[in-house]
């Protein structure tokens, strides 16, 4: 496989940094891009202490809100990743500091619209995302798609090859819905409006890993249900959604990610099962 060139927002993240590593295995040039740089170790592995991949790395700071801090990144770029949504809203915040009901809060949490930013692809050139929702919040329509379809329109524009977009399997019972139609609205956009690029809609379930305990029990009680929809022919998914979807160790996403990129034929939607596939792919390849 030859060498590339990637980029990965969010790449200081859980997925992201994983992303990174797995990269860095094939001798990639690997730059991250996030608010913070270099990740804080101890919240994405078991160890505090950086590892001796991650001086393989440009750790670069930017603004996935502000282009103009990234856009030079992007440059002579194979594939840029996107790995930068956000699960949770950020609506508790009023809650715990008064300046908003309880009620309020879950009112606001699970309405049905909220606002995103200006329309991405009328963006001037250089225009920063400008969050619309009254107090600036983070919503799921700002980072899940807006934020999205801002970068694979950068990508696009710096004539990187290859975009991938790190979605979702579903939605899930617990979750407002415009966590999952916003994802789905930015794989939508981005694949009608971008032609030139090849797209990649990765959608895992959810990730798990040993450095993070907490994942372990919900993977556990998510394979047992993944097992039950299985054996009664998938009746719960319409309901469960991802609560059902089979759990995926990170390390095996990011190999699969990795593994997208480097091979031409893999483009649109990846759902668990393509993963799986890649990632084994990629494991083989290893073993050579």
């Amino acid at each position: 496989m030859a060498k590339k060139k990637i980029v990965v927002c969010g790449g200081n993240g859980f997925l992201g940094s994983r992303i990174c590593k797995s990269a860095v295995a094939r001798g990639w040039d690997v730059t991250s891009i996030s608010r913070s740089g270099e990740p804080t170790w101890s919240s994405v592995t078991s160890s505090p202490n950086p590892p001796p991949w991650s001086t393989s790395v440009s750790w670069e700071k930017a603004d996935i809100l502000k282009p103009s801090t990234y856009k030079p990144l992007l440059q002579d770029a194979d594939a840029v990743v996107h790995t930068m949504g956000i699960l949770l809203e950020a609506d508790y915040k009023g809650v715990l500091q008064g300046k908003e009901s309880i009620w309020g809060g879950l009112q606001r949490a699970f309405s049905a619209t909220k606002a995103g930013s200006q329309n991405p692809l009328e963006r001037k050139e250089g225009e920063d995302l400008r969050p619309q929702e009254k107090d600036g919040q983070l919503t799921y329509e700002l980072m899940n798609r807006d934020s999205a379809i801002t970068l694979a329109q950068e990508a696009s524009l710096q004539k990187v090859s290859s975009f991938v977009y790190v979605s979702a399997a579903a939605g899930a019972p617990m979750l407002p819905k415009r966590y999952i139609t916003t994802k789905r609205e930015a794989e939508s956009t981005i694949a009608s409006s971008f032609p030139t690029l090849r797209n990649i809609f990765v959608r895992p379930g959810f990730l798990y890993d040993s450095s993070r305990t907490f994942t372990l029990p919900i993977a556990f009680f998510g394979s047992a249900g993944n097992m039950v929809n299985s054996a009664i022919g998938g009746r719960l998914t319409w309901l469960a959604g991802a609560a059902v979807e089979k759990p995926l160790k990170a390390d095996l996403v990011a190999e699969a990610v990795v593994e997208a990129i480097g091979d031409d034929n893999v483009s649109g939607v990846v759902g668990t099962s393509e993963i799986e596939d890649l990632a084994n792919k990629a494991w083989r390849r290893g073993m050579l």
